[in-house]
């Protein structure tokens, strides 16, 4: 048995009905133009045959003592994993977003392996899907992409790719005692690294000295107690509305160009331009700026699995009418968080945020401190593939990612890089946020806004 890491056994301890802590991706596909009519019928034969002999795919989570394991699933069955639908006509875009809604609303069982693979059919346009699903507490963000990356291909001639469930895994190092997976060793280890890590928290605890010091008379420093409380910070249910979208890379490219300006900058200017357009519409826009977290990542490996990530807090100026105003404001409160983790250590730089962000923690684990507010919503920039992708033969034509909504927090904007798009996932809880899907075209009118801006 493996135990989990501290921080991929959080995401368990954090699930409930209303907060399944999965994330996903959708994948759209266009069938071979040489595909003959049973093409999508031999794949599904060829997967349902196709064992799950590589972890994390054949591991359940078990726990011993409090401590959460990874342990082999005896009596593994491809077929509480694999499932083929098909949508009813007329088959647009819609009816594939609300499938995708539904089956991300529901909690996967603990009973098997964490992770679930849809191949949807019916689609127009010779087009299908495939919808996965994987625990949070399998894979983060960075790691899912290396996972869908390692299944498919830049050669449209190459068939037969073996199904994400039966490809090898890169492991991280780790140490003889760690391999034993047993309480006893880990605890000796624990021990034995106390000198170690009181070295490692040593610099932290100045560097959170210094930050706190400072924060008076620094206007980009951006904490944990000045996000304001809105229609977004509600309690949620279980029920998930997803809405997708691509944009021109290239145009955000431009765009950052001409503002000196990161791409990230102007992905997070273009989700507060359509929060307040959002907000707005419904008269519930705060006077104070919306804080978004933004996770980064701190993976120094090829591992595939586990979770290895930071976080920024930005401020997202929505409180500011004026689009390069607002992009200023985004900008410098990204190049401070950034400064303040300069030359620390990826374990330093976990240290230093979870100091910093304790109280935010706790209210997300324990659910107390109702009426404070961390920070608004999770932005998520994932990198994705550079070159066209195929799977199987069939074009990938968008892949775009599925993200968690938690309770006080009832939107995640999830972001990813393919070819020459970015591709935005939206995952709101349906019953908090009406209408969520109107923020696909203010974040296009944001574009828009910052183009003329500029010239």
């Amino acid at each position: 048995m493996k135990p989990l890491s501290p921080t991929d056994q959080s995401f368990l301890w954090l699930e409930r009905r209303q907060q399944p802590m999965h994330v996903g991706g959708l994948q759209l596909l266009r069938y071979p133009e040489d595909a003959p009519r049973n093409w999508l019928y031999h794949e599904i034969a060829r997967f349902r045959d196709t064992p799950a002999n590589r972890p994390p795919f054949n591991q359940r989570v078990v726990t011993r003592l409090g401590q959460a394991f990874w342990e082999e699933d005896d009596h593994f069955d491809i077929e509480n994993h694999f499932f083929h639908t098909s949508l009813p006509r007329p088959g647009r875009i819609r009816e594939l977003l609300a499938y995708v809604s539904k089956m991300h609303g529901t909690l996967l069982d603990r009973a098997y392996p964490l992770w679930e693979f849809h191949l949807i059919e019916g689609l127009k346009n010779n087009q299908f899907a495939v919808y996965t699903k994987l625990h949070h507490a399998m894979v983060d963000g960075v790691a899912a992409m290396q996972l869908a990356r390692k299944s498919l291909s830049e050669d449209p001639a190459v068939r037969d790719t073996p199904p994400l469930w039966a490809m090898s895994v890169p492991k991280k190092p780790r140490s003889k005692r760690a391999r034993a997976g047993n309480l006893v060793s880990n605890a000796v280890e624990a021990v034995q690294g106390i000198g170690g890590e009181a070295q490692t928290l040593a610099p932290v605890l100045l560097e959170v000295a210094k930050t706190l010091r400072n924060k008076a008379s620094n206007p980009d420093f951006v904490s944990i107690f000045q996000a304001p409380r809105c229609i977004l910070n509600q309690r949620i249910t279980g029920s998930r509305r997803f809405a997708a979208q691509s944009y021109s890379l290239d145009r955000i490219k431009q765009i950052a160009k001409s503002y000196k300006a990161t791409i990230n900058d102007i992905v997070l200017a273009m989700c507060a331009h359509a929060l307040r357009a959002y907000l707005q519409d419904l008269n519930e826009l705060p006077d104070d700026p919306l804080i978004a977290m933004v996770p980064m990542s701190l993976r120094q490996d090829e591992s595939a699995s586990g979770n290895q990530v930071g976080v920024l807090l930005a401020n997202l100026g929505t409180h500011i009418a004026d689009p390069v105003k607002r992009l200023e404001v985004i900008r410098r409160s990204i190049l401070d968080g950034k400064r303040r983790i300069e030359g620390m250590s990826p374990k330093e730089t976990l240290y230093y945020q979870s100091i910093m962000n304790a109280p935010a923690g706790l209210k997300v684990a324990l659910g107390i401190l109702p009426e404070y507010q961390a920070f608004n919503l999770v932005i998520s920039n994932v990198p994705g593939p550079r070159n066209r992708l195929y799977w199987n033969g069939a074009e990938l034509v968008g892949m775009y990612p599925v993200s968690i909504p938690i309770d006080g927090m009832a939107l995640n904007i999830t972001l990813t890089s393919y070819c020459d798009k970015m591709e935005v996932g939206l995952t709101a809880c349906r019953r908090t946020l009406p209408s969520m899907q109107r923020l696909l075209k203010y974040l296009e009118d944001s574009l828009v806004e910052l183009e003329k801006a500029g010239q």
